[in-house]
């Protein structure tokens, strides 16, 4: 099995590479549209594996001049250039256009146009290599070199197949016209004065010698495929955003646009989406990014939430699996499809995390406030009582009424959050602590899921359960906040090691434990101090270490570097216990870091001051689109707006705090239950209009959800 621990992180891509994307598949090239084919990174992807690992396009014996590569659609790019005149004159009247489609396969259509007065001989060549490599492999640099790729024409079609672990995969690649050998596809155009020529070139996938349903052909344009048209229903179906202030409104547009890119669907239920976690390396279902991702999503379109639930719970744990981790309730960490991995959705995952499981409870209560359906919440509430079993049975492992993790194995991940590289838990003075590990923030997501849990009850009219749930929320929020804090700090410890000792280190997870209600009120005023404090806050957002820290690398991927969503979710919690300027301060910061983007908000950047450098610092391997970065402007917008709905108690809370230089924000065609709502503010103003029947409009901040809960010590309000 795969060593899940080895490849938390991503290699790096090409400078300058251009990535498309269509639910599970994705091609990386350089910016010309070629794979060079030098056992690097790029390459297109179906399933996991690189279904082609060289793509360079020769027009006579020559690299074409890049000119422009563009890509208008999340799965479509064009790469414009320039090729060499036969005779080799200077300033040559060949443009090539090229053309790609990715999907169930690849789709390259190639136009060459003279725009000289003579007419052109043109040799045309196009390099093909597919080393059928699991992505594990070419994302940690470890392609094996023993695999042995059949190469063989099959009626003008080039077959490149190999058998991994008990799996044959291939590529079929074709083109009319073309002379096919086993490495190359090649034409010989004669291309008249002011005309063009084209082609088309198809890849089709082959699992065991078979294609995809719906694999790419000459016969249908690539535009009407049904992933296309589910990516262009989804564009007129979200909401339509506009802001004042032009960088936000950039930002916002282009957070939709990527969280519609990243959507994956079941092939047993094509009409429900779930969020991948991020381009090029995990485009595949998480469990924890993925629910996050979609809870900080929910403005734009709830049904994100209810498609990952659902999804999650068919993959819900059923046995005890040490390899897999797999265990009865628990929700996967990562669903995968190569043959390295021997994953697949419906098969078998891998379990090896501490916090999904209780935050898919906590995602079905707020759902349940946002106005799921009555059904839908029925048809998950057997999975999420699994869950809760889970949390009691397996995750506490000593009784000690907090969740822990210890891998049962050597290839699992050491590290069981969200910081899951292998250093990423250490003490102040930078040594790594030890498992079993109880992180603050999964407590503060278990406390979420038993409050979540007990609203739940409420509204199905079960007041014993709802007491029941609200009593483990009392008593976890108490216990938490005795063991977790550390007076001479004024902060929380980011764990218990194994030997229940405070893991001291200043870190940004216990915004997380704001963000969920579990701090009491004393102690929030010190915590949010903290975090505003010089050495966590960088200027462009929350370092996830702060740089007192014996361990901090601002490079590092854990350690010091500013990751969007956890920042988004530190001043959720800021603005969750009143601190409403220090959250002001901090979405100000991220939306400002995104204007050095292009918009697109990265997985991660390093964390440097703002005064260091002009501008946020890439982080090398950052993937990008990244589902929850993409979410966590929408976040902000909802913290800014303080827009909350409470289907379960017939009310919507809108009291915006937008800064004045965002001026007027409005939201049309927002999902709330089955209708279509507009949100309207500016400043402290806002009105909602076209409510379903029966909600009110409530001007005030919403209060926490414990706060009138059976059994339950109330937090400060915002």
């Amino acid at each position: 099995m795969t060593a899940w621990n080895a490849d938390t992180e991503a290699a790096a891509t090409e400078s300058g590479a251009m990535t498309v994307v269509e639910g599970s598949s994705f091609c990386i090239s350089g910016g010309t549209g070629d794979i060079s084919g030098d056992g690097g990174t790029n390459g297109a992807f179906y399933q996991d594996t690189r279904i082609i690992s060289r793509w360079v396009l020769r027009i006579n014996d020559a690299l074409r001049e890049p000119l422009v590569a563009q890509r208008p659609e999340a799965f479509r790019a064009v790469f414009v250039g320039r090729a060499r005149w036969p005779d080799g004159r200077f300033d040559s009247p060949l443009v090539v256009r090229q053309e790609r489609h990715v999907g169930p396969g690849l789709q390259d259509d190639i136009t060459l146009e003279n725009y000289s007065s003579e007419a052109v001989d043109c040799d045309i060549e196009l390099l093909v290599d597919a080393d059928q490599a699991d992505l594990f492999e070419v994302k940690g640099g470890r392609v094996a070199t023993a695999a042995s790729v059949n190469r063989e024409v099959r009626d003008g079609e080039i077959l490149l197949e190999a058998v991994r672990n008990g799996q044959r995969r291939g590529s079929a690649i074709r083109a009319r016209g073309a002379f096919a050998s086993e490495g190359s596809l090649r034409f010989r155009a004669k291309i008249p004065p002011r005309g063009r020529w084209s082609t088309t070139i198809i890849v089709v996938p082959l699992i065991n010698g078979e294609p995809p349903a719906e694999p790419f052909s000459e016969a249908s344009h690539p535009q009407h495929r049904p992933g296309v048209r589910r990516h262009r229903d989804w564009v007129e179906g979200v909401p339509r955003i506009t802001v004042s202030d032009t960088n936000v409104q950039n930002v916002l547009d282009r957070s939709q646009r990527d969280l519609g890119s990243l959507r994956i669907f079941d092939p047993r239920h094509r009409d429900r989406a779930a969020v991948a976690a991020g381009a090029p390396w995990f485009m595949a279902l998480f469990g924890r990014d993925s629910l996050l991702s979609s809870y900080m999503s929910l403005m734009v379109d709830p049904s994100l939430a209810t498609g990952t639930l659902q999804t999650l719970a068919g993959l819900q744990g059923n046995a005890v699996d040490p390899d897999s981790e797999e265990e009865p309730g628990r929700i996967p960490h990562e669903i995968r499809l190569g043959v390295t991995a021997g994953l697949s959705l419906g098969g078998t995952a891998y379990y090896g995390t501490a916090d999904a499981t209780p935050l898919f409870v906590s995602m079905l209560g707020e759902l349940s406030r946002w106005g799921l359906s009555d059904d839908v919440i029925d048809s998950l509430m057997p999975h999420a009582d699994r869950a809760m079993e889970w949390i009691e049975k397996f995750g506490d492992r000593d009784g000690d009424g907090f969740v822990e993790y210890l891998r049962p194995n050597q290839h699992g991940l050491i590290n069981q959050g969200w910081k899951d590289s292998w250093d990423g838990i250490n003490f102040a003075d930078g040594r790594i602590a030890e498992p079993p590990i109880a992180l603050c923030e999964v407590q503060a997501y278990v406390h979420s899921a038993y409050v979540g849990r007990s609203l739940l009850a409420r509204c199905a009219g079960d007041p014993a359960t709802e007491k029941h749930w609200a009593a483990k929320a009392a008593a976890l929020k108490t216990a938490f906040n005795e063991r977790f804090w550390l007076p001479d700090r004024g902060y929380f410890a980011v764990a218990l090691d194994k030997d229940k000792t405070p893991v001291d280190a200043c870190t940004s997870n216990m915004g997380h434990c704001l963000w969920t209600g579990i701090v009491d009120a004393d102690k929030a005023p010190a915590v949010a101090a903290r975090l505003m404090e010089p050495d966590m806050f960088t200027g462009w957002g929350i370092r996830t270490l702060a740089s007192s820290m014996g361990a901090y690398n601002p490079v590092s991927y854990h350690n010091g570097s500013v990751w969007p969503h956890d920042t988004a979710l530190v001043a959720t919690g800021l603005m969750r216990y009143g601190f409403v300027e220090e959250a002001s301060r901090v979405a100000s910061a991220i939306f400002s870091a995104a204007s050095h983007f292009d918009g697109r908000l990265p997985e991660l950047f390093c964390g440097f001051d703002h005064k260091d450098f002009p501008g946020p610092v890439p982080y090398p391997t950052a993937c990008s689109p990244q589902a929850w970065a993409a979410a966590a402007p929408i976040q902000l917008a909802r913290i800014l707006l303080r827009f909350d709905p409470d289907f379960t108690r017939s009310m919507v809370h809108l009291a915006p705090i937008l800064p004045g230089s965002m001026g007027d924000f409005r939201a049309e065609n927002v999902h709330l239950g089955h209708s279509r709502v507009v949100v309207e503010a500016r400043n402290n103003e806002g009105r909602l209009t076209g409510l379903p029947a029966g909600l009110e409009t409530i001007r005030t901040p919403r209060p926490p959800l414990d706060q009138d809960l059976a059994v339950g010590e109330p937090a400060q309000g915002s």
